[in-house]
Parts: C-alpha cells; sequence; structure tokens
C-alpha cells in the first residue's frame, strides 16, 4: 500500500503525533489558562456541567494540516431534494480515510455562513467558559458531536474502497464511516463537519456545505397553558420562522389570530465575563406565536391545528381542558429538572439521561385520557445559554404538552445570573436571565421577570413561586405570596399545593435547602395550612412527615391498604415532597448516613409523581418512568363541609 500523506493526527508516526499534540493541542486545553482565568472554569463547571464538548468551541479549530485527496463527507437526508424535515434521522457518511480514529468525530453546526474573519478579536468575550482559545469554530458553536466509531465496521476499516489500482492490485485503499443523527427543525441552515483531534484537540477534515430545513417557517412544537381558573380560555404557544400573524383553528369552525414575540442578543444577560447565550451559544429564536382559544368547556376535547397559508400548517391535534377551579376532582402530573437528552449517540452541551424515559411514560399517562395537567417546576430545558436547545426539548414535550396544559415554574437554570436580580448570583442560566422561558412558557403572571401566579383546578388552588426572585421581608412577591395564600377558599378549593423550585428540606443534599428562604416562607404555609409543598433541585424523590422548622409534628398512619396517610382534619403542618427526578443525572442517598427524621421515604430513580385530588382526599404516587412501577404512595385526608 502506499501512504500518502494526510492528515497530522491519522497518518503522522506516532511520537510527531504525540509531538503535535503537546505543542498545538495544549495549548488551547484547560490547563494553559492564566490563573485569573481558571476560577471561571471551576465555577462553570460547578454550576452548568461543563464537559469537552461544551467548550468546544473554545478550542483552535483549524483546518488539519491535511494532504489527502480522498477525504469527503456526505449527508443522505429522506427529502433532500426539498431539505431537511421538520424532523428526521439524517445519515452521515465519511470517506476516503486512510487511517481510522477513535479520535474521529462530526458534528453539526449551525448556522453554516457564520464569517469567521471577526472571531479571534472575539477572544475576550469566551472567558466565562473558563476555555481561552485563539479561534471559535464558526463564531457558532456544535450543537451535537458523534463518534465515527458509533460505526462499529469503522475503526477495523470493514467498509474498505480501492481508491489506486496499479493493475489488479489496489495500491491505495481507504475505509468509510456511517451515522445516524437525529435533527429537528430550527430553521437556521446547517452543516456537517467532519473532525480528528477529539474534543479536546480538534481539527477540521472536510465539511459537507450548508443545508436547509425545508421549511423555516413551518409553527412547531405547540403547547398548551391556562390563562385562569375557569377552564373556559386556554393559551396555544408556538414556534415559527416568520414574523407574520398566524391563526389557531380549534373547535366548530373557531378561529383566533396570534401575537409573536421574539427576543435578541441583547436581551441576553452578561458579566465582566460575558455568557453563552450572549455570543458564542447564541442562536436564533425565531418567532414565538401565541393565541388564546375561548368559549371552551372545562374538561373537555377539542381538536386544532395552527399556522398560515405562507408558513403552512400543523397537523391536526386534541387538547383536553382541565376541570374548572371548585370543580369535583382533578388529576395531575408534577415533576421537576427534567431537560432533554439525543435521540442518538451524540454528545451535547448539556444532557439529562433520564428525560426521554420520563417522556415516553407521560405520553403513555397523557394518552390514557386519565390526565387533566401538567406541573414542570423548574429546570426546564437546561439549554443554560446553549440556544438551540430549546428547539429540541421543546420537541420532545410536544406529545405531551399539545394535549394537555403544561404549567412551569421557573428554576436556577432559566433565571440565576450575576447583577440581574436573582436571589443567587450563579452563572446557573448560562446568561438567558429568565428572558427565554418567559417567551416560550407565559404563565398567568402579572408582569414580566415576575414569574409567580396561581391557579386553581378541580378541588386545588395551586400557588407557584420562584425561588430565584426575591422572597424575604419586604418584597413583592413575598406580600403576594401572603395575599395569595390569605384569599383561597377552602370551601371552593379544600386543597392549597404549594410549588416552587428549591426545596425546604433535603437530606441527600441539605445544603440546597436555602435556611433563609424556609423562614421567610415556611411560617406562612403554617399559618394558611398548606396541605402539600412540592419542589425540585435536588435529583431525586424524597417524602417527608408533616414537617416545620426541622421536626416532625405528625406522622401519616397507615389506611387499610397500608399506604400513608396524612389527616388534614388534624392539621398539623404542611406535607413536603422533592420531585426533581424528570431527567437530570440523580442524585443517589447515602448508605452510611441515616435519613433525618423528617424523611420517610427515599428514591433514587427517574419517575414523575401522579396525584388525583378529589374533595376529601388527594392521592399521590411515585411513579418509576423506566417500569412504571409505584415506589411509593401516599393519600391526604379530610373531611367534606
Amino acid at each position: 500500500m502506499e501512504w500518502l500523506p494526510f492528515s497530522s493526527c491519522q497518518c503522522l508516526p506516532l511520537a510527531i503525533f504525540l509531538l503535535f499534540i503537546v505543542f498545538v493541542a495544549a495549548p488551547c486545553s484547560a490547563y494553559s489558562l492564566h490563573p485569573t482565568v481558571a476560577y471561571s472554569m471551576m465555577e462553570h463547571r460547578d454550576h452548568t456541567g461543563i464537559s469537552p464538548f461544551r467548550v468546544l468551541n473554545r478550542r483552535a479549530l483549524g483546518q488539519c494540516p491535511d494532504l489527502n485527496p480522498y477525504l469527503a463527507i456526505q449527508v443522505t437526508s429522506g427529502t433532500s431534494a426539498l431539505g431537511l424535515a421538520d424532523q428526521e434521522y439524517v445519515t452521515v457518511t465519511v470517506s476516503g480515510v486512510l487511517l481510522p480514529s477513535e479520535l474521529d468525530w462530526v458534528a453539526i453546526i449551525s448556522p453554516s455562513d457564520s464569517d469567521v474573519s471577526a472571531c479571534p478579536l472575539k477572544k475576550a468575550e469566551y472567558v466565562q467558559t473558563g476555555d481561552l482559545a485563539d479561534l471559535p469554530l464558526l463564531c457558532h458553536y456544535p450543537v451535537k458531536g458523534q463518534w465515527v466509531s458509533h460505526d462499529p465496521d469503522y475503526i477495523g476499516c470493514k467498509k474498505e474502497q480501492c481508491q489506486k489500482w496499479n493493475g489488479p492490485v489496489c495500491d491505495v485503499s481507504t475505509c468509510n464511516g456511517t451515522i445516524t443523527f437525529h435533527v429537528v427543525n430550527f430553521r437556521t441552515d446547517v452543516e456537517f463537519v467532519f473532525f480528528t483531534g477529539g474534543f479536546d484537540a480538534p481539527c477540521i477534515l472536510a465539511r459537507s456545505g450548508p443545508l436547509k430545513f425545508a421549511n423555516p417557517n413551518h409553527p412547531l412544537y405547540a403547547h398548551i397553558s391556562s390563562i385562569d381558573s375557569s377552564a373556559t380560555s386556554m393559551k396555544v404557544t408556538w414556534v415559527s420562522g416568520s414574523e407574520e400573524s398566524q391563526v389557531v383553528q380549534y373547535g366548530d369552525g373557531q378561529a383566533t389570530e396570534s401575537e409573536s414575540t421574539t427576543f435578541t442578543r441583547d436581551d441576553m444577560c452578561t458579566s465582566v465575563l460575558p455568557s453563552p447565550a450572549k455570543d458564542f451559544g447564541w442562536h436564533d429564536p425565531g418567532y414565538i406565536h401565541s393565541a388564546i382559544m375561548t368559549g371552551l368547556k372545562p374538561s373537555s376535547s377539542y381538536s386544532y391545528k395552527y399556522g398560515s397559508a405562507s408558513a403552512g400548517w400543523s397537523e391536526e391535534m386534541k387538547f383536553k381542558t382541565p376541570p374548572a377551579g371548585g370543580s369535583e376532582e382533578v388529576r395531575f402530573l408534577a415533576y421537576g429538572d427534567m431537560g432533554k437528552a439525543p435521540r442518538d449517540p451524540s454528545a451535547e452541551h448539556y444532557i439529562q439521561p433520564g428525560s426521554l424515559a420520563v417522556v415516553e411514560a407521560l405520553i403513555k399517562e397523557v394518552d390514557s385520557g386519565d390526565i387533566d395537567s401538567i406541573f414542570h417546576i423548574g429546570d426546564i430545558s437546561y439549554a443554560t445559554g446553549f440556544l438551540v436547545e430549546w428547539d429540541y426539548f421543546l420537541h420532545l414535550i410536544t406529545p405531551i404538552a399539545s394535549k394537555v396544559t403544561y404549567m412551569t415554574a421557573i428554576g436556577n437554570h432559566e433565571r440565576d445570573y450575576t447583577n440581574t436580580g436573582s436571589v443567587y448570583g450563579t452563572p446557573d442560566s448560562g446568561g438567558e436571565c429568565g428572558v427565554p422561558y418567559e417567551t416560550y412558557f407565559p404563565m398567568p403572571t402579572s408582569a414580566k421577570d415576575k414569574p409567580w401566579y396561581s391557579i386553581e383546578q378541580g378541588t386545588v388552588h395551586f400557588t407557584v413561586i420562584s425561588t430565584e426572585h426575591p422572597w424575604s421581608d419586604g418584597s413583592q412577591q413575598l406580600q403576594w405570596i401572603k395575599t395569595d395564600l390569605a384569599a383561597v377558599d377552602r370551601s371552593k378549593t379544600p386543597w392549597l399545593v404549594f410549588a416552587g423550585h428549591r426545596p425546604m428540606y433535603s437530606s441527600s443534599n441539605p445544603t440546597s435547602a436555602d435556611s433563609k428562604f424556609v423562614a421567610a416562607l415556611e411560617p406562612w404555609l403554617q399559618q394558611y395550612e398548606v396541605d402539600l409543598a412540592l419542589f425540585g433541585h435536588v435529583h431525586n424523590y424524597e417524602r417527608m412527615c408533616s414537617v416545620f422548622q426541622g421536626a416532625c409534628l405528625a406522622m401519616p398512619t397507615k389506611d387499610d391498604d397500608g399506604v400513608d396517610t396524612y389527616d388534614h382534619d388534624n392539621y398539623t403542618a404542611p406535607v413536603h415532597a422533592v420531585i426533581g427526578m424528570a431527567g437530570f443525572s440523580l442524585d443517589k442517598f447515602s448508605d452510611t448516613l441515616p435519613p433525618q427524621s423528617w424523611s420517610l421515604r427515599r428514591i433514587a430513580e427517574y419517575g414523575y409523581l401522579r396525584a388525583h385530588a378529589t374533595t376529601s382526599e388527594i392521592n399521590l404516587e411515585f411513579v418509576d418512568a423506566n417500569t412504571l412501577h409505584i415506589h411509593d404512595s401516599f393519600r391526604i385526608i379530610k373531611s367534606t363541609n
């Protein structure tokens, strides 16, 4: 076989390759950071899951010193004549490789046509990732990346192709590898880029050229939310590449025009250390449309579709309105900290590995017709400044959020950022500072950046707060909380459920419970006899006794079926539950440390809380998403008046 010079990372002798790593790649690694910058990386790691892929665009990503004339990358789309579909699996084949390496990988880059000439001038703007590179790739970030070795035939060159014949003898043969990517419509052109050198020392071998989506204006990702407690009007929100007004058609010939909004890079937050959302994680969100469907009946099903003649139409779907506040029952699901994960073997900026299993289980719940609403209490998408991740998250939840009302609370990974008014000055939102969250999920709040509200469904009054906005004495939110709790009509909605992101109690991660937060709010939960307090943030499931100021004021008793039962005819304190187990890597419980006295049930599995509230009881179950088994059941009872 004739040896040809091509990629310095693929065919140079090992000693020369090692020198390349030491002298070329090492300066781009985190270890070369100036001491004054190193803290930034440590802080980012603590709060936003830094990884080699997450800081990839901080590496020096130039063209490999390559002379191989055979290298190529080919993308096969099922709708290649028109462009990429709204959702599809595309096949990517790299060919002409002389020496396959475990360090070879392919990324989706968006947008594909960025001008790189100004990138070196922006070097100082990327300190917050903790990785100072000379040249960000295309001034934009890889959406996802995948090792070519996911094709089991690649490393062993089992798909060999002769490139140069010498009579009947092949002098030069090369290798191929094929992998599959899941792509959703995020509106901008994309490009597939073939790299070697891994995530730590990458350089470009070949590029596919830009690919377009067939219809970047197509209306997508509908989700339903309640605007009040009557359940006679519902808001539907969707995303499109077009700003022009669109329409939701529903029921028996009814139609409502949408209002569109968006946000820009200038709306994102930054600091002395500029943020992902402000620059290198920025992706144009298109336009977010919302329309209110009126004249509905509670607990009723309706067909609907949305779009326009110019942008296109969604498929026809069905949704169900929740029961009105004051009716006899409601069935809801609740969880926190879900996020998303790739539907292919790719690496992404921030992966929540349990999210796919949880969503699949939720789809079964919603499709059964027995669920009225969903409450997602914080840490929604975990985009954390890499804004295209919102599109993947919205795509993930569409099968559930388009069918029942999807109510949310804000979490630290949506809001927190330094000097922006958040209680906790960590960079957890990646510079989003609540703007994308509130745009994608318009809840019935009083104003922007005041993401607290209440809603009544069936026999339950839900008070939903922000643990990330000021809640101390004299704050606007605390005054609202006290007013809201005091105004609950218990003859209409006998059950009072309080929900926010950060917990008041956790035995697996006690530092997640802010003593100042507990001191400021717990007395009001006690005074107004909150029945159930639901929190996320800690990534497991934990149920407590009737707890106040760290002490059990009452313990549940067993009913005839052996289910823990809390008697709220003799009210003592709220029942607390941590339900942050919907996707993020789980927080395990210690095998050596005994649980706190107030902790009754602890489960580190992915799942969600299922609830059924009538006038006299709330039955609650923790459902394991992978097995659908019920790992914990409890009920709260009180006499009807």
